[in-house]
């Protein structure tokens, strides 16, 4: 069990709303920062308290004002939401209509036939566990984490529909589900008179699989007016200065979390390294430039709402949030781009 934690009473900057861009979450009332803060790494028991603390206050200072969790982030599993949930009783009770708090519910929680996938009694009962754990009598987004092959989507879509209309979510979304499940999911909620409002998919210059089909991803998301919140924008890491010269002892690679060091092919490291070059004639680090395209304006007006980034200290939160010191791009810089940035075999949450 953690000790007392001495800490000095946070009180948020005056301009914390002056610089961040807020985005409008497809046709709905709701705007997100460009920049939104994921809590996957970095807020388990496995991270200094104090750490923790820091980049969250950083964050809200910087105008970050979604903080993304899931009831299995840790680790151990749950932790990161039940930290979460000290950190805002501590510093942000007085700011929660500022910010958006976002869980889900789908990948393993608990043991046992009810701790995963998308039946309604594992949705519902994981809700409820993730608003003990934080503290919360609501989230403002509930996600349907995964699509479940076996449920059916009427189910889980009226779980999160029962999630909304019983005030425990504001919005229901829904995390790396296809073109085809994502328009059925829509018309399921639509029919139940709860609009989808976001989908959160997987998207880097390295991991392009949202562009693709017919419909694409985007497309399908315009068509039923939804938003789109993109995870792992800089690939587990493949997207920074962390590899361009080998793989460190304690880097993610090396600890084949999520990122193997099969990953890290000659072929793909050799496009990272042409992809650096252009984002240091730009003015960035690979890293901000990476996160620049993934907020760039699409073709017929299609654009991601918010990048979804980690941090593993202040200093590193600050590096990625500046990269919307630059969101523009000429049609040469995306034209070089596209020339190295191609779909690379890395998305660990494709469908089997």
């Amino acid at each position: 069990m953690r000790g007392k934690i001495e800490r000095m009473t946070f009180h948020a900057a005056e301009n914390r709303y002056e610089t961040m861009p807020y985005r409008r979450v497809g046709r709905s009332g709701l705007k997100l920062p460009a920049i939104s803060l994921g809590l996957w790494h970095n807020f388990g028991d496995d991270k200094p308290f104090e750490v923790q603390r820091d980049i969250l206050r950083r964050a809200f200072d910087l105008g970050i004002t979604h903080f993304d969790l899931a009831n299995n982030y840790g680790p151990p599993a749950g932790s990161a939401e039940t930290n979460f949930g000290r950190h805002l009783k501590d510093d942000f009770a007085a700011h929660r209509d500022e910010l958006v708090i976002s869980s889900k519910a789908g990948y393993r929680m608990w043991p046992g036939p009810y701790g995963e996938w998308g039946s309604r009694k594992s949705v519902l009962s994981s809700l409820d566990q993730s608003l003990t754990r934080m503290g919360l009598d609501y989230v403002d987004i509930f996600y349907s984490h995964r699509p479940d092959p076996e449920t059916p989507m009427e189910e889980t879509m009226g779980a999160l529909d029962h999630a909304v209309r019983s005030g425990k979510a504001l919005y229901a979304g829904i995390s790396s589900y296809t073109p085809a499940q994502t328009l059925e999911a829509a018309r399921i909620l639509k029919e139940m008179g709860t609009p989808l409002l976001i989908h959160q998919p997987s998207y880097s210059m390295l991991n392009r699989w949202t562009e693709d089909g017919e419909p694409s991803l985007y497309e399908a998301l315009d068509t039923v007016g939804a938003g789109c919140i993109a995870f792992s924008p800089l690939a587990q890491g493949m997207l920074t200065d962390r590899y361009l010269n080998g793989v460190p002892a304690d880097s993610r690679a090396a600890k084949e979390h999520f990122l193997h060091e099969n990953d890290l092919t000659e072929d793909k490291m050799n496009r990272v390294r042409r992809l650096n070059d252009i984002a240091a004639g730009r003015g960035q680090s690979l890293a901000q430039m990476a996160i620049a395209w993934i907020l760039r304006e699409q073709s017929k007006g299609i654009s991601v709402t918010s990048a979804l980034v980690g941090a593993s200290s202040v200093a590193q939160l600050e590096n990625t949030a500046a990269a919307i010191n630059n969101l523009d791009f000429t049609e040469a810089e995306l034209t070089a781009i596209d020339e190295f940035a191609v779909e690379s075999a890395i998305n660990r949450w494709a469908q089997k």
